[in-house]
């Protein structure tokens, strides 16, 4: 009778735990939507001044800021780096797109 209660509260527990992973999934993709919109907005305005579509020094910064907030948030900083630079990637992917439409090459 006891090992039936502790399984039930074990299900019971999976399930909370479970309720919060999917809304911690739905806050982050709606916080990715919001960065995608404006960095679609940076895109646009690097292509309407002919501006390149990478910053290679902004990214640097960008890696340093979220290791060190990951370190300070217990996260291990080399998935935070590697979860940004996907990030970039298709963020540069975007902004090669939006200044290609806008007669821009990748140089410039």
């Amino acid at each position: 009778m006891n090992e039936e209660k502790d399984m039930a509260d074990a299900r019971a527990a999976l399930v909370d735990y479970r309720a919060s992973i999917d809304n911690i999934d739905a806050a982050l993709i709606h916080m990715l939507a919001e960065r995608f919109r404006c960095t679609k907005a940076v895109g646009k305005l690097k292509a309407s001044h002919g501006l390149p579509p990478a910053d290679p020094a902004r990214e640097q910064q960008q890696i340093a800021r979220l290791r060190q907030l990951a370190k300070d948030a217990h996260l291990d900083p080399d998935f935070a780096e590697k979860f940004l630079n996907f990030v970039v990637r298709e963020v540069i992917r975007h902004h090669e797109h939006i200044a290609a439409s806008n007669g821009v090459t990748k140089t410039g």
